[in-house]
């Protein structure tokens, strides 16, 4: 464990100590160093027997940290220098790790199933006082051409910050995940809301201050385990639905804010295992219980903020242009923030998740809410579920940006008021069903990501929608079986 001691030291670093990457993809952004190497910090917990384990993780399709826990000494000996190798379906795999036959090369039977290397990225490394004398790293999957794979989802937003950065613009991002806890463990057949794994808490607290004993000390483990690991929270609350929770990360780069999100949600998982209870990420969990990933994004050109207006109005006109693109494209990119069928059950009418393509000043009803003041001035995409991958979702964000900015767009007034009685603008898509087409003939989409990539996320949301119809749900059994 890391002496929690120097938690103020790395609070004042929100991105905790970082080196040169051994190998960075032209399309992302140099990270920013600061005072201390981490693959120092590292050989020395090793030397010391603070660390014995470093787990080298890809981050999947869905998200997820898949990888391999190797020996600390052997992975200073021999991954730092030289990688090490891992399945190729992991990038291509559906939520359940079982490839389709007919799926892509590199989850297909008739692709082999081929390896492919990984580079750790040590900018990334931190140790995790949520796993007993560990660190953890992300780590950048190489095609076989040596090249950075199309379908690494750190890749896939690298390269829209690069088209970013092509224009004279960084984007800066603050990522806002709800979570829903439950008491017990998941284990079918149990029913999610029943008393075998019922919320945490017993009703919903909304900014509450007063949590019951076995929540106040699982939100400050996690608290105390995040700041530990250099990556301390900025606010933690509680949400509208029973059990559910908030947890706001430090505005920061956006491939870093990225990379401290998918820590983050291991973290928060793992303690809550460790606690007899579960977190869930599901964008609908329960019937009426919502999860979103809110993310906030600015742009910057040479440090400064270029989304405010200098003479005192909302927008700058780049700000209007990127609105405007984030209303006109991101419906046609749903299956990159709102990725399976359950996605979908979070855009309830009526609800704080959004219905309709529309923009408003501090309106959290809108898809796109413009908050913030002078500096501040950011746009909070709400359109994204907690489900969804966070490399994905915010390279939808930046794909929609640089089209807003490159057909110099203009957004239509601003919505006062609630849309969800909105009826002319534009909806969001209501199922997946609907959504897969809507990428499948996206010209914008292909232009923005690759052929490749979008027949990866079409593949991936396929195999999703065919095993949903095709399995005969619990829902539907107790709704027919004595019935039919």
């Amino acid at each position: 464990m890391p002496d929690l001691s120097r938690s103020r030291e790395r609070a004042e670093h929100p991105g905790g100590p970082t080196l040169s990457p051994a190998r960075v993809s032209m399309a992302v952004p140099p990270r920013p160093h600061t005072h201390a190497a981490p693959l120092e910090v590292l050989k020395k917990a090793v030397k010391n027997g603070g660390v014995d384990t470093v787990l080298c993780a890809v981050v999947d399709p869905h998200g997820r940290l898949a990888g391999k826990r190797f020996d600390a000494r052997h992975f200073l000996r021999q991954v730092v220098p030289h990688g090490a190798e891992m399945c190729a379906y992991l990038l291509s795999s559906a939520i359940d790790m079982n490839p389709a036959p007919a799926g892509s090369g590199l989850a297909s039977m008739e692709g082999g199933f081929p390896d492919f290397h990984v580079i750790p990225d040590l900018s990334t490394l931190r140790i995790t006082p949520w796993l007993p004398k560990a660190a953890i790293v992300l780590a950048d999957a190489m095609s076989e051409r040596g090249e950075p794979a199309a379908l690494n989802p750190r890749e896939i937003l690298g390269n829209q910050l690069a088209r970013l950065a092509a224009r004279g613009l960084h984007a800066k991002a603050g990522l806002e995940t709800e979570f829903v806890l439950y008491q017990g463990t998941f284990a079918s057949p149990r029913t999610v809301g029943g008393p075998e794994l019922a919320p945490l808490t017993a009703a919903g607290g909304d900014y509450g201050l007063h949590q019951p004993p076995i929540v106040a000390r699982y939100l400050r483990r996690l608290e105390h385990a995040l700041a530990g690991a250099g990556m301390p929270v900025e606010a933690v609350k509680g949400e509208a639905a029973a059990g559910q929770f908030e947890v706001t990360l430090p505005y920061q780069d956006a491939l870093r804010a990225c990379d401290q999100h998918v820590v983050f949600k291991q973290a928060a998982q793992t303690l809550a295992r460790q606690a007899g209870a579960e977190a869930t990420f599901m964008a609908a969990p329960q019937t009426g219980v919502g999860s979103g990933l809110h993310l906030h994004v600015s742009l910057h050109r040479a440090g400064t903020p270029v989304f405010t207006h200098s003479d005192g109005g909302v927008l700058s006109p780049t700000g209007e242009r990127a609105v405007a693109g984030l209303l006109d494209m991101l419906r046609e990119l749903a299956l990159l923030y709102a990725p399976n069928t359950n996605s979908y059950k979070r855009y309830v009418p009526g609800s704080f998740a959004p219905t309709r393509m529309v923009w408003g000043v501090d309106n959290r009803t809108c898809a796109v809410r413009v908050v913030g003041h002078g500096p501040s001035l950011r746009a909070e995409v709400r359109v994204p579920g907690a489900d969804a991958n966070p490399y994905l979702a915010l390279a939808a964000v930046i794909a929609a940006i640089v089209h807003g900015l490159e057909h110099n767009l203009v957004p239509p007034p601003r919505w006062r008021g609630n849309t969800h009685t909105a009826r002319d603008e534009p909806a969001l898509p209501a199922s997946l069903e609907e959504a897969i087409p809507l990428l499948e003939h996206s010209a914008g989409a292909e232009k923005a990501f690759g052929e490749e990539v979008v027949s990866g996320l079409l593949h991936l949301a396929q195999a999703e929608l065919d095993h949903q119809q095709s399995t005969v749900t619990d829902v539907e059994q107790a709704r027919w079986f004595t019935h039919a």
